[in-house]
């Protein structure tokens, strides 16, 4: 929290303090409490409340997240309605106090948000506990496994699994859930990534202002890290001697970082403009502007809309990868580095059906950016499977939805009825 800042704002909810105004609004309803801790999981979250707030209109929501930038996108995205707080910190006497404040009638989390402390004061309570959207890294896996007499009464702890996957499902087997309560229900992050009809942003008009034609190849480096921004800079000022209009677009995972990249790339002789600096009166002359900095947050998707190629960050320079799928509903060209190790369920399913590139390192990277911005048949097949992904495997939040539902109308919460299909 230090190192990235932002950290003053609802700094009390994280040690299980909160204001009068949430807790008038949580008086007398049937509470369901939601965690995602960050962005990528925030997007999911906010399509399971939309799905249930079709069916449970007297339910009252919370959610709650870990990151500023989370925080930014659930204020962004949902109505004023639904509470939004910081995430506990995992000490006894704080979610005791949290949970005791709240007093939610289930929980759910997502993805891998296994916290002991938090999910033992729950289960003291007779609270029903959702793991949705779930998921066990190749990394934590084996540790989960390895440490079973301390994890197997706390993985029994959950009502139920939503796996994203068949081995996921037996993963979770393998640590203690109990098999009646795994579902395979499919990733959320595909229903997520739905493109919006309508969108806070005209990504056309900023690249007109910023003096780039309507022909111009854009090269998109989404949710990049350290390092990656310069190979990428450094590659598209090489390939403008093919391609001279083409403009580099960078969003950076962690916006915090945005002045550091910005000195960085100036000192390459980069021509950029950052995006909290484009407003109504911005115009530049074509040739000023090469590279647009993204310095904000809960933009990328929309800048996806007018990529030529994308590059998917900390799949490069740094482990684990980001999410493809948001550049795959766009039918975008899709290149990622060797690194997807927190998507790899995902990437696998891009590579099987041609959807996206998987490069080794930079040189490579550079080669094929240069063979796409030089197809444009190659791009379009790539593109159309990406989009093929995407569409194959929608409806996962339906399915969540309809476990957590299921719950809730034993605990008398008034639920409609599904509408015949």
């Amino acid at each position: 929290m230090s190192r990235r800042g932002n950290w003053v704002g609802g700094f009390r909810e994280r040690f299980g303090y909160y204001d009068a105004n949430l807790k008038q609004a949580l008086t007398n309803r049937h509470i369901l409490w939601l965690h995602a801790v960050s962005v990528g999981e925030v997007n999911a979250c906010i399509q399971v409340i939309r799905a249930l707030e079709k069916r449970a209109p007297n339910l009252k929501f919370v959610v709650s997240t870990t990151t500023t930038t989370g925080m930014g996108d659930l204020r962004r995205r949902l109505q004023p309605h639904i509470s939004k707080i910081y995430y506990p910190i995992d000490r006894r006497g704080i979610v005791t106090r949290a949970i005791a404040t709240i007093h939610p009638d289930a929980i759910v989390l997502l993805e891998t948000e296994i916290w002991p402390n938090f999910i033992w004061r729950a289960k003291k309570r007779d609270i029903p506990i959702f793991l949705v959207n779930a998921r066990l890294s190749d990394r934590s896996y084996p540790r989960y496994k390895f440490f079973g007499s301390l994890f197997r009464n706390l993985f029994a702890s959950f009502d139920g699994i939503g796996a994203q996957n068949e081995i996921e499902a037996e993963r979770f087997k393998a640590v203690g859930v109990r098999p009646g309560r795994i579902r395979v229900t499919g990733n959320m992050k595909f229903d997520a990534a739905i493109v919006e009809d309508r969108k806070p942003i005209d990504v056309y008009k900023i690249l007109e202002q910023l003096g780039v034609n309507g022909d111009a190849p854009i090269l998109i480096g989404g949710s990049t890290h350290d390092g990656e921004e310069i190979i990428l800079a450094e590659i598209a000022q090489r390939l403008r001697k093919q391609f001279p209009n083409l403009f580099l677009i960078l969003v950076p995972r962690h916006f915090e970082r945005s002045n550091e990249i910005a000195r960085k790339l100036r000192e390459r002789g980069v021509k950029l403009a950052f995006r909290t600096m484009i407003d109504a009166d911005t115009q530049y002359s074509k040739g000023d502007v090469d590279c647009l900095l993204v310095n904000t947050t809960g933009e990328l998707r929309y800048f996806y809309e007018c990529a030529t190629v994308v590059f998917i960050g900390k799949s490069l320079t740094a482990k684990g990868g980001q999410n493809p799928i948001e550049a795959g509903a766009y039918g975008k060209a899709i290149v990622f580095g060797p690194n997807m190790q927190n998507f790899t369920d995902i990437a696998r399913l891009f590579m099987e059906k041609d959807g996206a590139v998987q490069v080794r390192d930079a040189a490579m990277l550079e080669k094929v950016l240069g063979e796409l911005l030089e197809d444009k048949y190659q791009r379009a097949e790539l593109g159309r499977n990406a989009l093929l992904v995407v569409s194959e495997n929608h409806g996962a939040t339906n399915r969540t939805a309809e476990m957590i539902l299921e719950k809730l109308k034993s605990l008398e919460v008034y639920v409609v009825p599904a509408p015949i299909a």
